[in-house]
């Protein structure tokens, strides 16, 4: 069986759906800034408690005060760009079961799906029951997000330390108390450990090892899911990856066009990890592709994606 998952954002959209959402609320570019901030802390620390990605919770009470709703959302993902070539690489994967994971919240991330040809129930996302939620919302929950935004904007000339303290207080302590707050504690975004865990119960319902899988990635929310399947012998992929990505990728492909990982993917159909270094080490004419599995340093590599990276994010207006 050959099944494969993809990542949303870098290899199937063109995107940065968070900053997207937050651009419709005032100041939000600004606090967005300083919630990522805090988001690089807790993602280094890498305990139990936060995930990188996890940044999708905290930005839900400022949605939901600036009156954002699923409908906005669904809207961003008709605007979003597709990767060039994504249509046609799902089409052409007529053999194959292929599943994308992802970190957006689910009124985005299923509109995407519906964009590109992946069946909805191949999506595993960030649930976000934003009218339910909204629903608990009092006038005073509105004035706690409205003065703390406040000291956000007030916090970007704060060091990394006094941030995370306010937001450990808030969101531990003072949002915590109500209703609203707990409804939103409870949005669980799909972040790097649980995608990993989705990519494993895709797998496990099909009777399959990961192993067997192929997973395309392309950045931090990406790597645990990559190692699940890189290390015990899958085609982990960094799809003009960061250096997240490349660290724990069997091969690299930089590319504006993800249709060209078409001839990798039919070399592991055929013959596994073998026949795709044997592809790979027949396109030594181009820079594209890239064997990361017993690679010296990523230096070289990372440059390369690093730099289409570039290119796509600014031919769309994000770099």
């Amino acid at each position: 069986m050959n099944i494969i998952f993809f990542d949303m954002e870098g290899p199937l959209s063109i995107h940065d759906n968070t900053r997207a959402l937050m651009k419709l609320i005032p100041n939000g570019n600004s606090i967005l800034d300083v919630i990522r901030r805090y988001d690089r802390q807790r993602s280094n620390e890498e305990d139990d408690y936060y995930d990188p990605g996890d940044d999708l919770a905290i930005i839900a009470p400022f949605l939901i005060y600036h009156n954002i709703t699923s409908a906005d959302i669904v809207k961003l993902a008709d605007a979003a760009t597709i990767v060039d070539g994504a249509k046609e690489l799902i089409k052409s994967l007529a053999g194959w079961h292929v599943f994308c994971i992802s970190t957006a919240y689910e009124q985005y991330a299923s509109h995407i799906m519906q964009r590109v040809g992946i069946p909805r129930e191949n999506l595993d996302c960030t649930l976000f029951p934003l009218e339910r939620i909204k629903s608990l919302a009092t006038k005073d929950d509105y004035s706690r997000i409205a003065a703390f935004e406040g000291e956000i904007l007030d916090m970007k000339n704060a060091d990394d330390k006094q941030i995370k303290l306010r937001f450990e207080r808030f969101f531990r302590k003072e949002f915590t108390q109500t209703s609203f707050g707990k409804a939103v504690r409870e949005i669980k975004p799909m972040g790097g450990r649980k995608k990993a865990a989705a990519l494993r119960n895709f797998a496990r319902m099909r009777s399959v090892f990961p192993e067997q899988c192929v997973v395309v990635g392309d950045s931090i929310t990406d790597s645990r899911m990559m190692e699940t399947v890189h290390l015990p012998g899958g085609l982990a992929v960094a799809f003009n990856g960061n250096e997240h990505a490349l660290v724990y990728a069997t091969i690299g492909l930089a590319s504006t066009n993800i249709f060209d990982l078409k001839p990798a993917l039919d070399a592991w159909a055929e013959g596994g990890r073998e026949a795709v270094k044997r592809f790979i080490d027949s396109q030594k004419e181009t820079d594209k592709f890239q064997w990361l599995a017993d690679a010296d340093g990523l230096t070289e590599p990372l440059k390369i994606h690093l730099n289409v990276r570039q290119q796509v994010r600014k031919a769309t207006g994000l770099a």
